[in-house]
């Protein structure tokens, strides 16, 4: 039997660091669902990953290296979440704001349907590429006239219209203001107000616009409203059942990474080549149960520290006896 001395390398956890220097990721291969994801990010750093440019996604694709299934992201969609394109807050009184007249049923949450319309005074939900007639507004102080379009256009270009040619798309503060323009419509018909659907959001409140979506994504299930970074698809984005246990990404300040090294001595049993690949991987497995029982976190890497000439494992040299 030989004594061999063996070097052990311990890394503070999986993580990589935006050229920023703002934040540090940290990817947790322990399986959660969403909200247990987000409570231990919350707990042991910042918060779930925020994905806010093509740099970050590249971070986080060599981050994950071999790692090729999907991780939960910040990204969440609040579908209950919705807002007036005339966001000026003085010109809305108390819970004006939040008035809605929408028809029972409604809003209905589906694919892309983030916009309103107006119908014989009642409100649906609808997809906002659909091209029909507005209603605009003029706002002098408090008060409003409300204006409609002679043209057909889509929601986004209909809030383009408004603004240019009159303050922006109608907003609807009371039943009052809602009886005006039942009054100036035509019955049947059905028109564009200001109200739209400001769905996606990031668990930090990071107001980002960018997007990284799958082709077919997001398909809006009704129970996929939170979002994982496929890493078999470079780092694209799919809505997911929030309830679905899977690693996940956390971002927090950026800490230096710690290193340990830890040498032990072991005896090397006979026939055994110790530098065999199979034999180090099986070893590290068992080094790293022993040191999960002594209290290693779970977010630490442990790894093989290798010599110059490539190997892990050298016999050590025998100490001369002193002479007498």
């Amino acid at each position: 039997m030989e004594t061999v001395l063996l070097i052990i390398i311990a890394l503070s956890g999986l993580s990589a660091v935006s050229s920023h220097a703002e934040r540090q990721y940290h990817f947790v291969s322990e399986a959660k669902t969403m909200s247990e994801a987000q409570r231990y990010c919350r707990e042991k750093h910042t918060d779930l990953a925020t994905v806010d440019s093509m740099e970050v996604v590249k971070l986080l694709n060599d981050m994950a290296g071999q790692y090729k299934q999907s991780a939960w992201i910040g990204l969440h969609d609040d579908r209950d979440t919705r807002r007036w394109s005339m966001s000026d807050p003085s010109f809305y009184g108390p819970g004006e704001t939040e008035f809605r007249r929408w028809r029972t049923g409604e809003p209905s949450n589906g694919q892309n349907y983030q916009c309103t319309l107006l119908n014989s005074g009642t409100w649906f939900n609808y997809d906002c590429n659909h091209a029909l007639q507005a209603i605009c507004f003029d706002v002098t102080g408090p008060n409003a006239t409300f204006v409609i379009t002679k043209s057909s256009m889509n929601w986004t270009e209909a809030q383009s219209y408004c603004r240019e040619h009159h303050t922006d798309l109608a907003s609807v503060r009371n039943l009052t203001e809602n009886q005006q323009i039942v009054e100036l419509v035509h019955g049947g018909y059905y028109y564009w107000i200001g109200l739209y659907r400001d769905s996606w959001k990031w668990s930090d409140g990071s107001n980002s616009s960018f997007k990284y979506w799958k082709v077919n994504e997001p398909n809006y299930s009704a129970s996929k409203v939170c979002v994982a970074a496929a890493f078999n698809n470079s780092g694209k984005w799919e809505d997911a059942d929030c309830g679905v246990e899977k690693p996940f990404i956390c971002y927090g300040p950026v800490v230096p990474v710690s290193m340990q090294v830890i040498k032990v001595r072991v005896q090397k049993p006979n026939g055994v080549d110790l530098n065999d690949q199979a034999f180090l991987d099986a070893m590290l497995v068992e080094a790293k149960k022993n040191l999960r029982a002594q209290g290693l976190d779970d977010n630490v890497q442990v790894a093989w520290r290798k010599q110059p000439d490539g190997q892990v494992f050298h016999e050590e040299e025998k100490k001369k006896k002193d002479e007498l």
